[in-house]
């Protein structure tokens, strides 16, 4: 038979990435990543896997995100008893970021089950425990760049640095063929890492393979050539700007790497006098711990001692507690606080919101992408008021995206590294991107490259890799979600607008008698509907 390669996420959207292949031999996953974004993409999280768990032989993880590596104890709780593979750095990221992930899953879950027990609900459980991720830890087996390492029966990785993350990789694949003379030559990109990006090398990779299959988040846009230097005084300004309002700069961003960049590009501002003093914040424990492994790591790291200076500078704070963290929102005046998570959908980073949204002095500035549902989405598409915990707020905010710390190319850079990969002798699969992504970065592979064989599959979708070109099977298969709810506002997005919406007509009209007819009305269309 030929190789099989299923998609069971990151298509048409940028989060789960998880590969399925097949050979007669073994069955090898690339990630085993969380899904994020709107809730009917995270219910997926709680499901099913679309495949058997005991009958999976390796894991190859490509980096540490969690949208790369957030179901892999529930991967091990469901059977799975095979190594992963991984670089030491991404394995000892994965010890922080995964017992991070356990610990939100336990108290978000604790907090909903208070609320589903005051409503008459089911009780519902975490998709992994800390135990969970303690077995996991010991399934991981090391791997090192540029050196071949044999993952299961006929198939051996490469790994190259990716420039995308501490210990991220680009993974070569080679699968033996009973069918061709000589090995079937796979390449995933992972996440590709952008030019002038802080403490990572340019991205690398091998050329002539058979088949690429590569990520295209930022395919259909790109940005301002900039310096390191010029975007430090970018950063400069937007700090200044805040500081100009007397409130404080409030920055989600992803805990690992995008915290440890901006750091280092604060404190060098602060040192050098180029913006006003004030406390600079880093609530969030997995940060926190995580800039303890950059630390560990950081002769292996572009601008290492820069980093370490940051790490220890007196002007950064760093709080564990949740009384710390409520103490921070007590502060007055011009502050920094850097708090998880990036797209605003858990972590500390929503008290911060709560606090500080409804301020008119107030600043919240997003460091990277937002996936189409997520809060972070969401306020950037200019809402002017949002739901979080439960609870309405106001946005007066000042809403402004600071996109130069993005770990993702951009569609020039993405090209170029695709050039480099020639020739791909089969089929580039484009992944790992929304819809205008992926059309961006098709249309431009297609006309800068003159290279049609193009494929972009839709979650589930299952591909024979064939001697000439990939072959769709198992076309009538059932999906776990529609294609078209893939990356999408769902229906809890538009639930939460209409809340909002109902509130602010309520609170609009004239006086009681006005309010008590819009709510007639509104009942009346409810239970016309009903009918």
């Amino acid at each position: 038979m030929y190789p099989v390669m299923r998609f069971h996420g990151a298509a048409r959207g940028v989060t789960g990435s998880c590969y399925e292949i097949e050979t007669g031999h073994c069955r090898v996953l690339v990630d085993c990543g969380m899904f994020q974004g709107s809730k009917s993409e995270k219910e997926l999280n709680y499901g099913d896997f679309p495949f058997r768990p005991d009958a999976i032989d390796a894991v190859i993880l490509t980096h540490a995100h969690i949208d790369h590596s957030g179901l892999l104890p529930k991967l091990i709780k469901r059977g799975f008893a095979g190594p992963i593979y991984a670089t030491s750095p991404t394995i000892d990221l994965c010890s922080v970021m995964l017992p991070d992930s356990a610990h939100i899953q336990e108290m978000e879950v604790e907090h909903l089950n208070r609320r589903n027990a005051q409503r008459g609900r089911q009780q519902v459980t975490p998709i992994y425990s800390i135990a969970d991720v303690a077995d996991c830890m010991r399934t991981f087996r090391p791997v090192q760049y540029g050196q071949w390492t044999n993952v299961a029966a006929a198939i051996r990785a490469r790994y190259w640095n990716a420039g995308h993350l501490l210990g991220s990789a680009s993974v070569e694949i080679e699968i033996d063929s009973d069918t061709q003379e000589g090995p079937l030559r796979l390449l995933f990109s992972g996440d590709i890492g952008p030019g002038q990006k802080l403490l990572q090398p340019e991205p690398d990779g091998p050329s002539g393979v058979d088949y690429l299959i590569c990520e295209s988040t930022y395919g259909d846009r790109d940005r301002s050539e900039i310096s390191r230097a010029s975007r430090r005084a970018m950063l400069g300004e937007e700090v200044r700007r805040a500081a100009e309002q007397r409130g404080p700069l409030v920055i989600p961003s992803f805990a690992v790497e995008r915290t440890q960049e901006l750091l280092v590009d604060l404190y060098l501002l602060a040192r050098d006098g180029s913006i006003p003093s004030g406390p600079i914040f880093v609530d969030s424990p997995l940060a926190t711990r995580a800039s303890a492994v950059f630390e560990r790591h950081a002769a292996e790291i572009e601008g290492g001692e820069e980093l370490l200076a940051a790490l220890r500078s007196d002007t950064i704070h760093f709080t564990e507690t949740v009384e710390q963290s409520k103490a921070i929102n007590r502060l007055s005046g011009f502050f920094i606080v850097i708090a998880a998570s990036g797209m605003c959908d858990a972590g500390r980073i929503r008290h911060h919101l709560k606090a500080n949204l409804w301020r008119h002095n107030a600043t919240i500035m997003t460091a990277g992408f937002q996936a189409q549902g997520s809060l972070g989405r969401i306020l950037l598409d200019g809402a002017s008021r949002v739901r979080i915990q439960g609870e309405e707020i106001d946005v007066k905010a000042r809403i402004e995206q600071f996109d130069f710390y993005s770990g993702h190319a951009d569609a020039s850079e993405l090209v170029s590294w695709v050039k480099k990969r020639f020739p791909v002798r089969r089929s580039i699969f484009l992944t790992h991107g929304e819809e205008p992504g992926l059309n961006g970065l098709r249309d431009r592979i297609s006309s800068s490259l003159g290279y049609n064989r193009l494929i972009m599959p839709l979650i589930d979708d299952a591909y024979e890799l064939g001697p000439d070109a990939a072959r769709e099977i198992d076309v009538n298969r059932p999906r776990r979600l529609k294609p078209e709810k893939v990356a999408r506002l769902d229906w809890h997005n538009d639930l939460s607008r209409l809340i909002i919406d109902i509130t602010q007509k309520v609170n609009a009209a004239a006086d009681e008698r006005a309010r008590s007819a819009v709510i007639r009305r509104l009942r009346r269309g409810l239970e016309d509907r009903s009918e």
